[in-house]
C-alpha cells in the first residue's frame, strides 16, 4: 500500500496509475486525513502530489507534519516537495524565474530515487517557487539551470523530492524514479493483481450481502458489467440486473446485451422499455446538462419502480470508478473542478434505503477490463468502448426528436462497423459520431440539397483523463464519409474533429 495525498495535482491521478503499474496498490487520500486513519492503512510508504498552490499563502493546503514521524519513507513531487521541506525546517519562496515545460536534468549524486537515471535526461517542470534553504540531513542531488534544487534527499530517514514531475510521460526516466522508490526505498513486493483484487472482493461481496438481494443498473458498459460479473460469481442468483432502454441506445444494442447476459452469462435480467417516456420528456429540451438531469430523474424512477418489485432487496450495485468520483466533484474538497455531471455518481433517493456496493470505486477504466478478462467476460463487453449514461441524447446536438436520433444511429453504426472491420476498434479509446445542430448547402444526384452536418470524433486514451484525437488512415475517413452520405438519409456532410483533451472533452456534450 503506498498512498498519495492529493494536494489538488491535476496528475494526482496519474501518480496512483504509475504506482499501479508496478503492481503495488495506492489509495488517494486528502490533505487533512487524520493520522490514526493514515495509520491504519499501513502503508509502505507515501507520496505528497503536487498542486497549485504556494506554500507560504495562509490557505494552502497542509497535511499534519506527523506523517513523518510514521517511520516510512516519504517521496514530494512539487508542491509535496515544498510542503516537506517547510514542515521540515527549509524555506521556500517565490522563484525569480518560473520554470514550465521541458527542462535538462543534472544528476550530482546519485542516490537510491535516482538510480539508473543518467546524466543529462529531460523533465517536465510546472512551478512558480523554488526552495531556497533544504532541512537538516537533506542534500541537492539534482538540478537543471533554472532550478539549483531540482531534487533533494535525506536517506538516513527515507525522505526524498522532486520538484519536477516523475509521472508525466515528460519525464522519460520518471517511471525509473517512482519505481525506485516503491521497491528500493519503500520494500514494495509488486505483487497486488486483479486475481487477488477479485477474489478479496468476492469475499467482501459474500461477508457483505449474506442471503439478501443486490440489485444493479446495467448498462451494458464495461464498469457495469464488471461489477456485475464480481457479483454474480459472489452470489449468483441473489443478483438482479435492471436494463432500462432509454431509447437512446445505438443500434440494436438494447436487444443485444439482453442475449448476452440472459443466455450466455445466465444472470437475471429485468428488461425494461421505457423509451417512450424519455423521448417525450426531451422534446424540446437543448441544454446538454438538462438533458442529463431529465434522463437521470427517469431512470431513477423507472429504477426505483422496478426496485420495488424485488422481495428481500437490501443492496445497490453500482460500476462507480475512481475517475467518476473525481469529475464529478472536488476532489476530497480539494481544488479539483466540475467537468460534468456522471449520471452513476450521486445520491439516491432515500426512500429505497438500500445499502451502496461499489466494488470498483478504486480502479481505473484499464484496470476493470484487465479485471473483466480475470473474471472471463466476453471480449465483446469487455472490449466494448464507453458510452456515455445518457446515451445519444448529448451526441444529438441541440433538439432531440426520433428522426434526428434515427440519423444518428445509422451513421454511427456504419462509423463502427468500418472502425471494427479495420483494426482500430481496440486501439481506440472511444470512436462516435455526433449530429450537428446545423445544415450546409450539397449537391446529389445533380440536386441542390441542404442536410445535416454529422461530425466524427475518435481519439486515443489511457483512463480519459487526457486524450489525444486518433490519427486514422485517410482512406478509412474517406470511406467512412462516403458510406455516411450515400445510406444515410439527411446526412451531405461529414466533418472530423481533431481536438485533444484538454483543452476539448472527448464527448462534445
Amino acid at each position: 500500500m503506498i498512498v498519495v495525498i492529493d494536494f489538488g495535482s491535476q496528475y494526482n491521478q496519474l501518480i496512483a496509475r504509475r504506482v499501479r503499474e508496478q503492481k503495488v496498490y495506492c489509495q488517494i487520500e486528502p490533505p487533512d486525513i487524520d493520522i490514526e486513519r493514515l495509520k491504519s492503512l499501513h502503508p509502505e510508504g507515501i507520496i505528497l502530489s503536487g498542486g497549485p498552490a504556494s506554500i507560504y499563502e495562509e490557505d494552502s493546503p497542509r497535511a499534519t507534519p506527523e506523517i513523518f514521524d510514521l517511520g516510512v519513507p516519504v517521496l514530494g513531487i512539487c508542491y509535496g516537495m515544498q510542503f516537506m521541506v517547510d514542515a521540515l525546517g527549509g524555506t521556500v519562496s517565490g522563484a525569480e524565474k518560473r520554470e514550465y515545460g521541458f527542462a535538462r536534468l543534472q544528476i550530482r549524486k546519485e542516490d537510491a530515487l535516482l538510480a539508473g537515471v543518467g546524466q543529462g535526461t529531460q523533465c517536465w517542470m510546472s512551478h512558480g517557487d523554488s526552495i531556497t534553504g533544504l532541512p537538516q540531513g537533506f542534500e541537492v542531488t539534482a538540478t537543471t539551470e533554472n532550478t539549483p534544487m531540482a531534487a533533494a534527499g535525506d536517506p538516513a530517514r527515507g525522505f526524498y523530492g522532486l520538484q519536477f514531475h516523475p509521472e508525466v510521460e515528460h519525464t522519460p526516466k520518471g517511471k525509473q524514479m517512482l519505481k525506485n522508490f516503491l521497491f528500493s526505498v519503500c520494500g514494495c513486493r509488486g505483487e497486488w493483481t486483479m486475481k487477488a483484487f477479485a477474489e478479496e472482493a468476492i469475499s467482501e461481496i459474500r461477508n457483505s450481502v449474506g442471503d439478501k438481494q443486490v440489485i444493479l443498473g446495467l448498462s451494458g458498459g464495461v464498469d457495469s458489467s464488471v461489477t456485475a460479473m464480481l457479483i454474480h460469481q459472489a452470489i449468483g442468483n441473489q443478483l438482479t440486473c435492471i436494463f432500462v432502454d432509454n431509447g437512446l441506445l445505438r443500434q440494436n444494442e438494447g436487444v443485444r446485451l439482453k442475449k448476452i447476459f440472459t443466455q450466455h452469462l445466465r444472470m437475471n435480467i429485468d428488461y425494461v422499455d421505457a423509451a417512450d417516456r424519455f423521448i417525450d420528456a426531451l422534446q424540446g429540451v437543448t441544454d446538454p446538462e438538462e438533458k442529463r438531469k431529465i434522463i437521470g430523474k427517469i431512470f431513477m424512477d423507472v429504477f426505483e419502480a422496478e426496485a420495488q418489485k424485488i422481495k428481500n432487496a437490501d443492496f445497490l450495485a453500482q460500476g462507480t470508478l475512481y475517475p467518476d468520483i473525481i469529475e464529478s466533484q472536488s476532489a476530497f474538497g480539494g481544488p479539483t473542478s466540475i467537468i460534468k455531471s456522471h449520471h452513476n455518481v450521486g445520491g439516491l433517493p432515500e426512500k429505497m434505503k438500500l445499502k451502496l456496493i461499489e466494488p470498483l470505486k478504486f480502479l481505473f477504466k484499464d484496470e476493470v477490463r484487465e479485471l473483466g478478462e480475470t473474471l472471463e467476460l466476453p471480449d465483446e463487453l469487455v472490449w466494448r468502448q464507453p458510452f456515455p449514461g445518457p446515451g445519444l441524447s448529448i451526441r444529438v446536438i441541440g433538439e432531440i426528436t426520433a428522426k434526428r436520433l434515427e440519423v444518428l444511429r445509422r451513421a454511427d453504426a456504419i462509423l463502427l462497423e468500418e472502425i471494427r472491420e479495420s483494426g482500430y476498434y481496440r486501439k481506440l479509446w472511444q470512436s462516435f459520431a455526433v449530429l450537428l445542430p446545423i445544415k450546409s448547402v450539397g449537391v446529389m444526384g445533380d440536386k441542390r440539397t441542404y442536410e445535416n452536418i454529422l461530425a466524427i470524433r475518435a481519439v486515443t486514451s489511457v483512463d480519459a483523463m487526457t486524450a489525444d484525437w486518433a490519427k486514422l488512415p485517410h482512406d478509412l475517413l474517406g470511406k467512412i464519409s462516403n458510406r455516411i452520405i450515400n445510406e444515410v438519409d439527411g446526412v451531405n456532410r461529414v466533418v472530423y474533429d481533431i481536438s485533444s483533451k484538454p483543452p476539448s472533452t472527448i464527448e462534445w456534450e
